[in-house]
């Protein structure tokens, strides 16, 4: 390291913030885990709720999920640091060292652990670890440098929040559980896929191989097309099985209409800004997804 690099580093540092810490758990994506895992505590009962449960439950899967997520900032500093999206995060920009954000996540994991361990239970505590070790571990250290299905493979421990807020209160796993987590797993890569379609060269440039860059982007606008269909047909399955009623229905209905329509356009009538319509439409469909769930349930509007 030349002493130039290690002067600006050094100067990086000095004017490290709180907003540099809270900046590397990805909040935004937090707050929609949470949601999710909200849906779950929500749907495993049909009265009251422990709320100490819900609050440390909350408390202790956000913290390891954030945790998950400044590993991921340590790891992918270096592929970070290529990419125009990501350049700026405070690992690869120097504000914050590899180290003291390692030891910032340890701190995160150990008391979300703990919180989970002792105030919730053993099971969600166990689940939640498992959970973020599957992202922090084998999705960013290996499988996401290793095949352009890392997303398809790894995407199960994103997937896990619904799950995760159903034991916490519950204390048990449920089919209806994790059939909230087959919804995220199968939204996960026509989401992430639409994102990647739009930085293809950015993946490229950083050596990363992401479907667009080893198979092509035709061939990645399909596989969104196609896993799309798929996501529909799942987002059926809650109601098929009694789970949800008709509230839930149409406006799954109406969301995944609209999916389709984005990945159809995305396929046969795209232009340089549909691949990132495609991937913020696919935010607010799994959010309004969720929070219809909830109103389904508490409405019991059943047929």
């Amino acid at each position: 390291m030349t002493s130039k690099l290690l002067d600006q580093q050094v100067k990086n540092s000095a004017h490290v913030s709180w907003r540099d810490y809270y900046e590397m758990t990805k909040p935004k994506v937090i707050l929609l885990l949470l949601l999710t895992a909200v849906v779950g505590m929500c749907l495993s009962s049909p009265g009251a709720l422990d709320w100490q449960a819900v609050v440390l439950g909350l408390f202790g899967i956000g913290l390891l999920s954030s945790s998950a997520a400044v590993i991921n900032h340590v790891v992918d500093r270096q592929i970070d640091a290529k990419m125009a999206r990501t350049h700026n995060r405070p690992v690869p920009k120097g504000k914050i060292s590899p180290r003291r954000a390692l030891v910032f996540a340890f701190i995160l994991a150990v008391v979300g652990y703990l919180a989970l361990e002792i105030w919730v239970n053993t099971l969600t505590a166990m689940l939640t670890l498992a959970s973020m070790v599957g992202y922090a571990v084998i999705y960013t250290m290996y499988l996401k440098r290793a095949t352009p299905q890392n997303i398809v493979i790894g995407g199960l421990a994103g997937a896990a929040p619904p799950l995760l807020g159903w034991c916490a209160i519950t204390g048990s796993v449920h089919p209806h559980a994790l059939l909230l987590v087959l919804i995220i797993y199968t939204w996960t890569p026509p989401h992430f896929w639409a994102l990647a379609i739009h930085r293809e060269k950015d993946y490229a440039r950083a050596g990363v191989p992401m479907l667009p860059v080893t198979h092509g982007i035709e061939f990645t606008k399909t596989s969104v097309f196609l896993y799309t269909i798929l996501l529909g047909i799942v987002c059926f399955l809650p109601y098929l099985v009694g789970m949800t009623g008709l509230i839930y229905l149409a406006g799954a209905t109406l969301l995944n209409g609209g999916f389709l329509y984005y990945a159809w356009k995305l396929k046969y009538d795209s232009n340089e800004n549909t691949a990132m319509q495609t991937f913020r439409f696919s935010i607010i469909h799994l959010m309004l997804l969720f929070i219809l769930l909830l109103l389904d349930h508490y409405c019991k509007f059943q047929l």
